[in-house]
């Protein structure tokens, strides 16, 4: 049953995730979560090492998009900064979203990886999709508050299952 909320890589940030590796794989497209993702959820821009480790992908290929449950203006402002597609109010788990973002990437599940930093969102709605699913360690930072009190207790729960498969964790831990 768990399974299903397990990522295949487990990582501290998303700039510990090397996209030579991702191209290793075979994957064509990356699908970001924004918020506490990629972005912290009190901020409006990217972090510097995000950034340039979103400029890496793009030089080897990869196609992006942005999949967020958050507003139209708040994804289409942040998506802008970098010029990403973006599949804004996407009510993830549901599959729909990443269809929607698949379209927009011109790619396959079985070639596209989706990074966030929720287990009941991201994770799920990702594996459901047939994605390359990676957990990463949320932000530091303001959160939503459903996030805080329904999601993240729950996902303790789940990642301490998840922490007896050392074969998904990756990157350094504090």
């Amino acid at each position: 049953m768990f399974k299903i909320l397990y990522p295949k890589m487990y990582v501290s940030a998303v700039t510990q995730i090397d996209p030579v590796y991702l191209k290793e794989l075979g994957l064509k497209a990356v699908l970001l979560d924004l918020d506490n993702t990629i972005v912290r959820r009190d901020a409006l821009h990217f972090p510097p090492d995000v950034s340039n480790w979103i400029s890496e992908l793009r030089s080897l290929g990869f196609k992006l998009c942005i999949v967020s449950n958050n507003s139209r203006g708040r994804v289409g402002t942040i998506a802008g900064l970098m010029d990403l597609p973006a599949v804004p109010r996407a009510v993830k788990p549901f599959v729909s979203c990443f269809r929607r973002a698949l379209k927009l990437t011109g790619t396959s599940p079985g070639e596209t990886a989706l990074v966030g930093d929720q287990i009941f969102t991201d994770i799920l709605g990702g594996n459901l999709t047939g994605l390359y699913t990676i957990l990463v360690v949320p932000m530091k930072g303001k959160e939503f508050w459903g996030t805080r009190l329904f999601s993240r207790p729950l996902e303790k729960i789940v990642l301490a299952r998840l922490k007896k498969c050392p074969e998904v964790f990756h990157g350094k831990w504090d």
